[in-house]
């Protein structure tokens, strides 16, 4: 697999205090925790990761799409406890499988 290894787990950043997200330009996949109640809320991967990490947040904060609003909408609300990782990627492939893996491995709120 990979030879990368996890970020570790930071602050997801709030755009209404203008903070910054730390994601690859590339390939790579990202994971999401709620502090409170400490749970694990989703995963997903992307060929550019910071753009579609922004797209997290519903508009005007975030940029793309999802089609799924409650996910966004529950990202902005938990904004203060909400953590986040990344993982960087070289090879599609390889981030297709290792996002497969996460699928499998740990369990989500949103699992899409």
């Amino acid at each position: 697999m990979t030879g990368f290894d996890w970020t570790n787990w930071e602050k997801f950043p709030n755009p209404l205090r203008g903070e910054y997200l730390s994601a690859p330009f590339g390939k790579g996949c990202y994971q999401l925790f709620n502090g409170k109640p400490k749970e694990f809320i989703l995963f997903g991967s992307g060929n550019n990761l910071a753009y579609r990490m922004s797209s997290l947040l519903p508009k005007p904060y975030g940029q793309g799409t999802r089609k799924n609003s409650d996910k966004r909408e529950y990202i902005l609300n938990n904004i203060e406890n909400m953590l986040y990782r990344t993982i960087p990627f070289l090879d599609e492939k390889e981030m297709k499988t290792f996002e497969r893996e996460m699928r499998k491995s740990a369990k989500h709120i949103f699992n899409t």
